[in-house]
C-alpha cells in the first residue's frame, strides 16, 4: 500500500516538473517593423531570435495575404535554407544562414507583411515585417476640356480640364492649382467647384490617377492660369511633387466698358501712318462702328487706319460697339487726333545771288506751323542766323557758296522743312599763300600747286612753263604743274600767274635742295661715340696724373728727393696741367694736407 503511495506520489512530482519545464520555455523573435524599398530593387528583412532551448529549431517565413498565411521560405533542423515554391515569390527569395530573407526584383505586389516565425523544443514565436514598395509616378498631364469657350453666368458647372499621373506606387494624390495657389479637395457636385477623381490598378500593381475639375468661372478668370501637381511618398517618409503643364481658360463674358486708343508713340505729323484701337473689356469683341466728326468711316475689326496724314485728317473720332448680351452698357470711345504740320519755306528773294567782292546781301527766310517753331540760316554745319534773316558782306571769296534756311517744330520731333539758294562772288582772282617745292638735286623734276579764288574761274599761266593739270575744290580753282628744277628755277622760282575779267594776281614759289637729313641718325651716333671717346680720354688722363703726384709724394715721404731735404721749402702757386697745384712740405701737418688745390690747416 506504502508504494502504490510512493508511485503516485513520484507521478505527480514528475508531472509537476514537466509543466514547470512547459511554462518556463520561451522564444522571442526580434525584425524590423518596416522595410522600405524602391520598386525592382532588392528588399533585405533581417530576422533574430533568442530561446531557452535551441535544439530541434525550425525557422520559417511567411506572408500574410486576404487574412491568410502561406510559408515562402524557411530553415530545417538541420540547418538547410530552402524557399518554397508556387507562391509569388518563387525564384527571388533566398533565407540566408542569419535568417535573413532577401527579395530581389521587389515588385508593388510585394508590399505585404511577412511573419517570421521560429518553432522549437523552447517553444514557438514569430514577429512581422511589413514591406513597403515605393515608385516614382510619371510628371502629370493637364489637358484642357475643349476648344469650345465657356460662358461666364451658366447656371452649372463646366468641364475645366483633366489631369492624368501614371505609374505610381504607393497610389499617390492630384492638387488643383489656380494662379498658383492650391484649389480645396471638393467632391461634392452641387459645390460650384468640384473634382471627380478616378484611379486604376495596373496588372504591373502601379497605379494611374485622374482628376477632373469642373467650376463657375467668372470674369475674373479670364486671366487665370491653372496646372495640378502629384503628390507622392518614397523611402524615409519624403513627400515629393511634381507639376503639369499649365492651361488658361478660353471664356465668353460680356462687355461692360469701351476703350478707344492712339497707337502712335508721340505726336502724329503731316505724312505719318495713323492706327487707332477700339476694343471692349468683353470676349468675343462685338462689331465696331466709326466716325469722323460724326460722318462714318470704314474700319477693319477694331482698327481704324489713317495713311499719310494730312492737316485736314485732324478732328474728332469716335467708336461705338453693341453688345447683345448686354445692352445697357455704353460701349463709345473717342479720340481728338491732331496733326501737326510746318508750311514749306518761303524764301526771298527766292533766285541765287550774284554780287562783287565786297557787296553785301540779305534773305529772309519764314515758314507757318501748327506749334511754336524755329528758323535758322546754315552753310554747312555753321548756324549764322536764328530769325529768319540772313545779312552777308561779300568780302571773302569763302562766302562763296550754299545757304540753307531751316524751320523746325521741336515739340514735334522729326517736323522739318528747309529751302536752299547760293551766292555768287564775282571779283578778281586772288591766289592762296604759295607753298614751294624741294628736290633732293638739281634737275629733278617739281611739283607745284598754285590755289586761286574768283569768279569768272581764273585762267592760269605757268613761268617757265610744265606739265598743267586744272581743278576746281569748292569754290576755288587749283592749277599743279611739273617741271625741271634747273638753276634758273633753283634761283629765280617759278611764278603762277591768274586773270579773268575782273582782273590779275600772281605768286612766285621757291624751289630748294631737300636737307640732307638721310645720315643724320648715323651722324648722331658718330657724335655721340666721339663725346664717349673724349670723355674716355679725360678720364685716363686724370688717373695717370694721379698715379704720378702719388709717386711723388711716396719719393718725398723716403727723402728720395733733392727737395726733401731742405727745411721748409715750398713748391706753391705752381701751375701744372689744367690748374692742378702739386704742394710739398717738410712738416708733417702739410704732409697730411694733401694734394690738388688742398691747402694745410692754419698752425696753431
Amino acid at each position: 500500500m506504502d508504494g502504490i503511495k510512493f508511485g503516485r506520489a513520484r507521478l505527480v512530482c514528475t508531472l509537476l516538473l514537466c509543466a514547470l519545464q512547459l511554462c518556463l520555455a520561451s522564444v522571442t523573435v526580434n525584425v524590423a517593423p518596416k522595410v522600405e524599398v524602391l520598386k525592382d530593387e532588392t528588399a533585405m528583412l533581417p530576422c533574430t531570435y533568442t530561446a531557452t532551448s535551441s535544439s530541434n529549431t525550425i525557422v520559417e517565413w511567411q506572408i500574410e495575404v486576404l487574412g491568410s498565411r502561406k510559408r515562402v521560405a524557411y530553415r530545417t533542423q538541420d540547418g538547410k535554407a530552402k524557399s518554397d515554391q508556387g507562391t509569388p515569390l518563387s525564384g527571388r527569395i533566398s533565407i540566408s544562414e542569419d535568417l535573413t530573407l532577401t527579395i530581389t526584383s521587389v515588385q508593388p505586389s510585394d508590399g505585404v507583411n511577412f511573419i517570421c516565425s521560429v518553432t522549437g523544443s523552447a517553444g514557438t514565436g514569430e514577429a512581422a515585417t511589413m514591406l513597403k514598395v515605393f515608385f516614382a509616378p510619371e510628371k502629370p498631364t493637364l489637358t484642357q476640356a475643349s476648344t469650345q469657350a465657356i460662358s461666364v453666368g451658366e447656371a452649372t458647372s463646366s468641364e475645366i480640364g483633366t489631369c492624368v499621373t501614371m505609374n505610381g506606387h504607393p497610389q499617390p494624390r492630384i492638387i488643383w492649382f489656380k494662379d498658383g495657389k492650391p484649389i480645396p479637395e471638393v467632391k461634392d457636385k452641387k459645390e460650384k467647384t468640384y473634382m471627380v477623381p478616378s484611379q486604376v490598378k495596373e496588372a504591373s500593381g502601379l497605379f494611374t490617377i485622374k482628376s477632373t475639375l469642373y467650376m463657375q468661372p467668372t470674369k475674373a478668370d479670364k486671366d487665370s492660369v491653372f496646372h495640378c501637381i502629384v503628390e507622392y511618398s518614397m523611402p524615409g517618409g519624403q513627400i515629393m511633387q511634381k507639376k503639369s503643364n499649365t492651361i488658361n481658360l478660353n471664356l465668353n463674358y460680356p462687355s461692360e466698358t469701351a476703350t478707344f486708343t492712339l497707337l502712335n508713340a508721340g505726336a502724329v505729323k503731316e505724312g505719318d501712318n495713323v492706327t487707332m484701337k477700339c476694343e471692349t473689356d468683353g470676349n468675343p469683341q462685338p462689331e465696331f462702328d466709326f466716325t469722323k466728326d460724326g460722318k462714318a468711316i470704314t474700319g477693319v475689326g477694331g482698327l481704324l487706319m489713317l495713311k499719310s496724314t494730312k492737316r485736314t485728317d485732324a478732328g474728332m473720332y469716335t467708336c461705338k460697339a453693341i453688345d447683345f448680351d448686354n445692352l445697357d452698357a455704353d460701349l463709345t470711345g473717342e479720340i481728338n487726333l491732331s496733326v501737326h504740320y510746318i508750311d514749306p519755306m518761303s524764301v526771298t528773294p527766292a533766285k541765287p545771288q550774284v554780287v562783287m567782292l565786297g557787296d553785301s546781301v540779305e534773305w529772309q527766310c519764314k515758314t507757318k506751323a501748327s506749334a511754336p517753331h524755329t528758323v535758322q540760316w546754315k552753310k554747312g554745319s555753321e548756324v549764322l542766323s536764328q530769325d529768319g534773316t540772313l545779312s552777308i558782306n561779300a568780302d571773302s571769296y569763302e562766302k562763296d557758296g550754299e545757304y540753307v534756311c531751316v524751320g523746325a517744330v521741336p515739340s514735334v520731333p522729326g517736323l522739318v522743312e528747309q529751302a536752299s539758294t547760293a551766292l555768287t562772288i564775282k571779283g578778281k582772282p586772288m591766289i592762296e599763300t604759295p607753298v614751294g617745292g624741294e628736290v633732293s638735286k638739281e634737275g629733278d623734276v617739281v611739283s607745284l600747286r598754285c590755289s586761286a579764288y574768283g569768279s569768272p574761274a581764273p585762267q592760269f599761266t605757268w613761268k617757265p612753263s610744265g606739265k598743267e593739270s586744272v581743278m576746281v575744290e569748292g569754290n576755288k580753282v587749283v592749277s599743279t604743274v611739273s617741271l625741271l628744277a634747273t638753276a634758273a628755277v633753283m634761283k629765280d622760282g617759278v611764278t603762277c600767274e591768274v586773270a579773268n575779267e575782273h582782273g590779275t594776281d600772281s605768286k612766285t614759289f621757291a624751289v630748294s635742295l631737300k636737307r640732307a637729313i638721310d645720315n643724320s641718325a648715323n651722324r648722331a651716333d658718330q657724335q655721340q661715340g666721339g663725346s664717349s671717346g673724349v670723355v674716355i680720354a679725360v678720364v685716363v688722363c686724370v688717373l695717370l696724373l694721379l698715379l704720378l703726384v702719388a709717386l711723388i709724394y711716396c719719393l718725398n715721404k723716403k727723402s728720395k728727393l733733392p727737395c726733401g731735404k731742405k727745411d721748409k721749402k715750398e713748391v706753391a702757386n705752381t701751375e701744372v696741367n689744367n690748374d692742378i697745384v702739386v704742394e710739398m712740405k717738410t712738416d708733417k701737418a702739410n704732409e697730411q694736407a694733401g694734394l690738388l688745390n688742398k691747402r694745410p690747416p692754419a698752425e696753431q
